[in-house]
């Protein structure tokens, strides 16, 4: 991140901001010295251009990309390979970041500069790279909640053109078996890897099934949380409040991150409304006499469902009810801050 030093004076910090699209690469090399980069450079995203970039580039300047998916993922790969820093510019903050610092204009050069500015005046971690078995199994994750979108609008669908039901009636029994089928692929790609071994454990809290097991799963291997409140808040679960004026204490969910493991786990809550005997009921009959709505209830035992599955992953720990139970009964005795 640092140039040496000349003469004595202390090294210059400097950053090389790339934005990523499916052909090209457009990228900023900026200091704190001047507003305007040191020099820009397009070349094309493919390994050709990455070569001719890094190649330009000093080994010691960090890279700040934005994760694109397919298209960022051949960068980062051959930069890490070449001994560079490549930096993660999380999508939302340095999305407002990038509208602020060019409110006139977007364009992909803007951009490049504007990520570069963005890593040397925010702390950035690495850019995280999936294993190979935990790509494939978000592959199959995402797959699968496509196929399930496209059911769930063809049943609709179904109701609402009641004479149309006997042609869209074959592509929904299709789409369920294609379902049952992927399922099925995601439970034997936990089996046969260790690094999944502990979705097995996941799938015994009550409410959690084998495809929340296998997505909680893959999350955790991939993003390495370190408190559970991290990955709360990664699922979208945390608490933002709305605190102005004549408004004290008014809180809703942030809803910022993985969408698709939020509903996940809002469903696993709803389950234990089913369930016999389940601490986490249990805490719902009790968030419910603190005069919560249904829903709002129900987010806090997903909340409560996910910081369970994050310690049993963290630890290599197995379910325990009765430590749950006893764990919330300490949690709603404690004493509750202003505006909690």
């Amino acid at each position: 991140m640092f140039r040496k030093g000349v003469g004595g004076k202390a090294p210059t910090p400097m950053m090389l901001g790339i934005d990523v699209s499916s052909c090209s690469l457009h990228s900023a090399l900026c200091s704190q010295e001047a507003v305007a980069p040191k020099w820009r450079k397009q070349v094309q995203n493919n390994m050709a251009g990455i070569r001719e970039l890094l190649a330009a580039t000093p080994a010691d300047i960090p890279m700040v990309v934005e994760p694109t998916g397919r298209y960022s993922l051949l960068l980062v790969e051959q930069a890490r390979a070449a001994g560079r820093r490549v930096l993660l510019a999380p999508p939302r903050e340095s999305h407002i970041y990038l509208k602020s610092f060019n409110p006139r204009g977007k364009t992909d050069a803007l951009d490049g500069r504007g990520l570069a500015w963005y890593g040397l005046t925010h702390p950035l971690r690495e850019y995280p790279v999936k294993s190979v078995t935990v790509d494939t199994l978000d592959q199959m994750l995402s797959a699968r909640k496509g196929l399930a979108k496209a059911l769930s609008n063809l049943t609709l669908q179904a109701h609402s053109l009641p004479r149309a039901a006997d042609v869209i009636a074959p592509s929904i029994q299709h789409l369920r078996q294609r379902i049952r089928e992927i399922d099925k692929q995601i439970a034997a790609q936990t089996k046969e890897h260790p690094e999944f071994g502990v979705a097995r454990n996941l799938q015994k809290v009550p409410g959690v099934g084998a495809v929340t097991a296998a997505a909680v799963t893959s999350r955790l291997c991939a993003k390495q949380f370190v408190h559970p409140d991290q990955f709360v808040a990664y699922v979208g679960l945390d608490v933002a409040l709305n605190d102005s004026g004549k408004i004290k204490g008014r809180g809703r969910l942030s809803k910022h991150g993985d969408a698709e493991l939020r509903r996940l786990l809002f469903m696993c809550a709803k389950a234990n409304l089913r369930c016999k005997e389940s601490p986490f009921k249990d805490q719902y009959q009790r968030e419910r006499a603190k005069g919560l709505a249904s829903t709002a209830a129900l987010c806090a035992v997903a909340r409560k469902i996910a910081c369970v599955l994050w310690s049993m992953h963290k630890h290599n720990a197995v379910y325990d009810a009765a430590r749950v139970s006893r764990r919330a009964k300490k949690e709603e005795e404690a004493p509750q801050q202003p505006g909690a």
